[in-house]
């Protein structure tokens, strides 16, 4: 068994996470892979499931909280 590093439990179903950077994690559910890999929105602060948006470098989770950032020229739709 491994141990999720998030919360802790032991667990026989746990798994790896390998991010392109190399960064490695073991969880034993989505919800605390989500947890610890996923990014922040820098404005509203909630965790980017989906592709979300990125201006230079900053993370949005949508083109509405970018345009509360001061980011122009992101769109929701095309």
């Amino acid at each position: 068994m491994a141990r999720c590093d998030v919360c802790g439990n032991d667990y026989d179903k746990a798994f790896q996470l390998i991010q392109a950077d190399g960064t490695r994690g073991t969880y034993d559910s989505f919800e605390c892979a989500i947890h610890a890999a996923a990014p922040r929105c820098e404005h509203c602060r909630c965790r980017i499931i989906g592709h979300g948006a990125e201006h230079d470098g900053r993370f949005f989770c949508c083109a509405s909280c970018a345009r509360h950032a001061g980011v122009e020229g992101l769109d929701d739709r095309v």
